[in-house]
């Protein structure tokens, strides 16, 4: 099998097809919302740019925020568990929602509903074999729901079920299907039980990573990548010195310097001599 050297999960490939293929993009979140899309009337991408700046930065978040109907809805994925994806999820979708109250604004009764959609390429929850979770602001004993401004879905990608011709019909678990997939093979399966969306999508995916566009983005992704480790391991080798040094003005000895610092004793001699 041809296994593929970007998934759509990868942030780069993710962002730029579902700005090119917005017809696509509809799809998936009336598949999300569970409306028809004849039912979708307001449909706009409001952070359609990939720019260099921000993918050179380290911090960069490649998600879509988009007006849908008379929702807000975030949309990212996120390929690497690094165990605090709870927070961090929540914490965006905070912020998707405090930022659209204009400044000076005290109607909040005007906030528009906000769902954030998390496509996760790990497990998550403990608790559930779903492959699909949906959390609200729910009173803990009555369930009672305190507001319907706040949504969160969350998508398991490692619990999702393996398609089947049954799911022909089944457009979200299709979608998170194609997210998914490993290899050529897999995602031509998918596009033949999925038809004619699925197809589409399978080539406008194809059509995204071999562009000059996406080159470029990737470029720059792996440039910040090595600038953060670069200045990761600086940072650690000053704070390596500092210890060093302190150590030996205490008046322990190389030797121990060199076990509590776990390095050898040579590396010792060079910093304290430099």
């Amino acid at each position: 099998m041809a296994e593929l050297t970007f998934k759509l999960t990868r942030d780069t490939v993710f962002k730029l097809f579902f700005v090119k293929y917005q017809d696509l993009l509809k799809n998936l979140v009336s598949q999300v919302l569970d409306i028809k899309m004849d039912d979708i009337t307001k449909f706009n991408i409001t952070n359609p740019r990939v720019t260099a700046k921000e993918l050179g930065g380290k911090n960069c978040v490649l998600d879509i925020l988009m007006e849908v109907n008379e929702k807000q809805v975030n949309l990212e994925v996120q390929a690497k568990d690094e165990k605090d994806y709870p927070a961090r999820s929540l914490f965006y979708w905070a912020r998707c929602y405090s930022n659209s109250l204009l400044e000076g604004d005290k109607n909040y009764n005007a906030l528009p509903p906000t769902v954030a959609i998390n496509i996760v390429a790990f497990d998550l929850f403990e608790d559930t074999k779903d492959f699909h979770s949906e959390f609200r602001a729910l009173e803990v004993t009555r369930h009672t729901e305190l507001t319907d401004k706040m949504s969160l879905h969350y998508f398991e990608l490692k619990k999702l079920p393996e398609v089947t011709e049954k799911d022909a019909g089944n457009g979200l678990k299709l979608w998170m299907a194609l997210f998914h997939a490993e290899t050529d093979e897999e995602m031509a399966r998918i596009a033949k039980i999925g038809g004619e969306v699925m197809e589409q999508a399978v080539m406008g995916y194809k059509n995204v990573i071999a562009s000059k566009k996406f080159r470029n983005a990737e470029r720059l992704r792996e440039r910040a990548r090595l600038d953060e480790l670069a200045a990761l391991h600086n940072a650690r080798r000053e704070e390596r010195v500092k210890f060093v040094k302190n150590m030996q003005r205490i008046g322990i000895s190389i030797a121990d310097i060199a076990k509590a610092a776990e390095i050898p004793e040579a590396e010792v001699k060079k910093i304290l001599e430099s």
